[in-house]
């Protein structure tokens, strides 16, 4: 999710539920990069699942790019992280509404700001589940590719 106070956040954020049929997937660990008050809601989550929230490692973007060198993958809505991750060249995918922001378009599924980033489209206003399942079958498709993930957990940040 991105910041409450920007006017579009309605439609760009997505609620934790509507991440739940990625974060059930097995053979994959979750990272939640995710800052201030909206990190409550993982407190929700059975502790059997795999995601781990980093805010409190996460003191500045420093950090955040240290975490993201760390991952695989990075999947998040239209926000900082999405840049961040995609200025470092690390591969993100980044869930757009039906209209995002000028800067994605409104068709392709790329980016010619960063050449490591896909963009999965909403086909229509509000319409999560679809990219949900465009973001598994994508993640199936890692994973056959690449085999089972190891299980050495993210490295924390460390300051200087």
């Amino acid at each position: 999710a991105g910041s409450p106070t920007y006017q579009n956040d309605r439609h760009r954020s997505i609620a934790l539920s509507e991440l739940l049929p990625i974060l059930r997937l097995p053979d994959f660990d979750f990272y939640s990069l995710q800052k201030g008050e909206r990190c409550r809601d993982l407190l929700g989550l059975p502790p059997d699942w795999r995601v781990q929230d980093l805010d409190p490692s996460l003191a500045d973007f420093g950090d955040t790019a240290l975490v993201i060198d760390a991952l695989d993958l990075v999947i998040t809505v239209d926000t900082a992280v999405a840049h961040l991750a995609g200025a470092v060249a690390k591969p993100v995918w980044t869930l757009l509404p039906e209209v995002p922001d000028w800067r994605w378009g409104l068709t392709d599924p790329t980016t010619p700001w960063y050449p490591s980033m896909r963009l999965f489209r909403q086909d229509r206003r509000g319409d999560w589940a679809g990219v949900m399942g465009r973001v598994s079958e994508g993640l199936a498709q890692m994973l056959g590719d690449r085999g089972p993930v190891d299980d050495t957990p993210a490295p924390r940040p460390r300051r200087p």
